[in-house]
């Protein structure tokens, strides 16, 4: 990876951790899940529609841990 990159990726990821700043605790969930729900359907169909899949169904799961 070039340094240009990881420069880029670590910029990425400090602005994405100050977005969640104002959210909600069931938008923070809502967020979590997809993203675990993403990464798992990606790998267990290694497909990018088990990404999707993944993601919205651990979307709707964290939307509703987040409920309580």
């Amino acid at each position: 990876m070039s340094r240009a990159t990881k420069w880029l990726a670590c910029a990425l990821l400090a602005a994405s951790v100050a977005a969640c700043g104002g959210m909600t605790t069931r938008e923070k969930d809502t967020v979590i899940g997809a993203g675990v729900g993403t990464a798992a359907g990606a790998a267990i169909t290694n497909d990018v529609g088990g990404a999707v899949g993944g993601g919205v169904i651990g979307g709707v799961i964290g939307n509703q841990v987040g409920r309580r």
